[in-house]
């Protein structure tokens, strides 16, 4: 690639849940565009993540882990459509990047990597959380082992949390991709609009502080979002966006949780996602949040289309 070269197209960013595709992709852009949590299946909705450099543009497809369906009984609507949500997001791209976790290769990384080996795309491995490995000629039997009979473009150990590793895997990335003129503008960081993004750092905070099992039952619907201008004493007139943001939970006990004692736990939920929401937003935010009860949304495939998840 000349200096003068300049490369565009889709990258599609796969992996297990909780490898923190979602963290390297925030890395890369430069700023928080998908929400991140401890939890597996944080990211529920394929997204992009635009990240652009002088000599080129990374088109980031984000989508939800891949995971081992556990027959009917157990795999969900939801777990299925995010399923097939990940595998369609390889369809018209030009490479992929398969995210894996240093030291640790599953069945799931496998069913990953079939995926994309299936689909005939250029692949770069990238094996993410190497800061955990001081020495790093511990890695190195595991890289080799990682890699030894897979086809991969090339092999990238990186720290998304602390964005090292990453300048060596642009340029390898963008190697893999057409020459072209940028897709988006360079000042468009995402496909998603203020209020998908509203909506998800509402749902990063539940994930965040709920117990282990209650994220997965909860969504969230922003049924408000309108932009005012308000003036404070002394100073000029500045938007404020005035947002409503509905949680769905399953049953009447988990919206008891939710709310907690007093609704202190829907406060300080509330609390941190407007806080999120006026960083990512630059103003100042209101935020209202109810919760209410819809049973059985996440299997039901009719409410999973009306809450916005698609494939």
């Amino acid at each position: 690639m000349t200096e003068s070269t300049h490369r565009a197209g889709h990258v599609a960013v796969l992996g297990r849940p909780n490898v923190g595709k979602s963290t390297l992709i925030n890395a890369l852009v430069g700023t928080k565009v998908s929400i991140v949590s401890p939890r597996p299946q944080t990211t529920r909705h394929r997204m992009l993540g635009i990240a652009t450099f002088p000599e080129g543009q990374l088109v980031l497809v984000d989508t939800p882990g891949i995971h081992a369906d556990k027959g009917k009984a157990t795999a969900s609507a939801m777990h299925r459509m995010m399923n097939r949500a990940a595998r369609g997001a390889l369809e018209g791209v030009d490479a992929a990047m398969l995210v894996i976790r240093a030291g640790q290769w599953s069945d799931e990384d496998t069913l990953a990597y079939d995926a994309l080996k299936g689909a005939g795309i250029p692949t770069v491995l990238v094996v993410n959380q190497v800061d955990r490995y001081p020495d790093k000629a511990v890695l190195l039997p595991f890289l080799q082992s990682a890699s030894e009979g897979r086809e991969f473009a090339s092999v990238h150990p990186v720290s998304a949390l602390k964005r090292s590793g990453l300048q060596p895997l642009v340029k390898t990335v963008l190697g893999l991709l057409p020459e072209q003129d940028a897709l988006y503008g360079e000042d468009e960081i995402t496909d998603k609009s203020q209020r998908f993004l509203a909506g998800e750092l509402v749902r990063e905070q539940l994930m965040r502080q709920l117990g282990a099992e209650l994220p997965y039952a909860t969504t969230v619907e922003i049924e408000r979002f309108e932009e005012e201008m308000v003036k404070r004493k002394g100073a000029p007139p500045e938007p404020m966006y005035r947002i409503g943001a509905v949680i769905f939970v399953e049953r009447e006990s988990q919206k008891a949780i939710v709310i907690g004692k007093g609704g202190t736990r829907l406060r300080e939920i509330g609390t941190k996602a407007r806080q999120q929401m006026e960083r990512m937003f630059g103003c100042r935010v209101f935020l209202e949040t109810w919760v209410r009860v819809r049973e059985g949304w996440s299997d039901d495939e009719a409410a999973l289309k009306a809450f916005g998840y698609t494939e």
